[in-house]
């Protein structure tokens, strides 16, 4: 396959045009069920891990300059659906402050928790913090991820960039309406800045749910309300608090170790 097979698209009135401008808005990521990814090492390293795509958007600067990674994507991907465009038609729609030159749709796939432990997120609302607590998580083994709706949309593209392929191989529950928490039968702990079990001494259960808060506000009220225990991490008398993403860190590299 070469990009002469690409189908090409020159109009803003195209209807793939128009979907990928609305599944830049969260609204329409949960009507149509599909997210956008603008970065070629997601979607490489995505594919090379069996996850494809539905629709892959490439310019002709874009294909002239990875020509080795287009041919990869072509002998990996089951899709069909393949679109040329332009320079002008990228900026429309991209979020990015330099569009890419390459954009893949995905379906959302909604998975449910294993039986291992669960990583609960309560209101983080920064994209960098959520991406990064994606790949802590992912690298010390926690897989699944239940987000409230107080946190910042998991699909927001500042999320996907930094979160890498760590957006597929999480098993990603989204909480809207609060109600997990209250069904959930798993030792619940609470990461706390102030109070709680020293990390060092906390012995935790085999499975259980760890909440994190945000940075500025914690744990809410009546989540704390439910929680089993608190777990601090000693830190120096210098500094109050640590950046959620770097406790998150800590808490999963010692936990995974316990």
């Amino acid at each position: 396959m070469t990009i002469a097979d690409y189908q090409l698209i020159t109009s803003l009135q195209n209807n793939q045009i128009k979907l990928l401008e609305k599944l830049n808005t969260k609204k329409y990521r949960q009507v149509e069920k599909k997210f956008l990814v603008e970065n070629l090492a997601i979607i490489f390293d995505a594919l090379k891990d069996g996850y494809d795509f539905e629709a892959l958007f490439i310019t002709e600067a874009f294909a002239s300059k990875h020509q080795a990674e287009l041919e990869f994507i072509h002998t990996k991907t089951k899709s069909k659906n393949f679109y040329l465009i332009n320079e002008k038609l990228n900026k429309h729609y991209s979020k990015l402050d330099t569009p890419s030159g390459i954009t893949a749709i995905y379906n959302i796939k909604t998975k449910s928790p294993d039986k291992t432990s669960i990583i609960y997120l309560n209101g983080v609302s920064d994209p960098g913090n959520l991406g990064t607590i994606m790949r802590s998580a992912l690298a010390f083994n926690f897989v699944n991820l239940i987000l409230d709706k107080h946190c910042v949309d998991i699909y927001n593209y500042k999320v996907i960039n930094a979160a890498k392929d760590a957006i597929f191989k999480l098993n990603i529950i989204e909480d809207n309406d609060g109600k997990w928490l209250q069904e959930n039968k798993l030792p619940l702990y609470a990461a706390s800045a102030h109070s709680g079990v020293d990390l060092a001494k906390f012995k935790p259960a085999k499975a259980f749910c760890l909440v994190l808060g945000s940075e500025s506000h914690g744990i809410n009220e009546e989540i704390s309300k439910l929680t089993t225990k608190n777990i601090k991490i000693e830190i120096s008398k210098n500094i109050e608090s640590l950046n959620v993403a770097v406790a998150a860190a800590i808490l999963f590299y010692e936990l995974r170790n316990k």
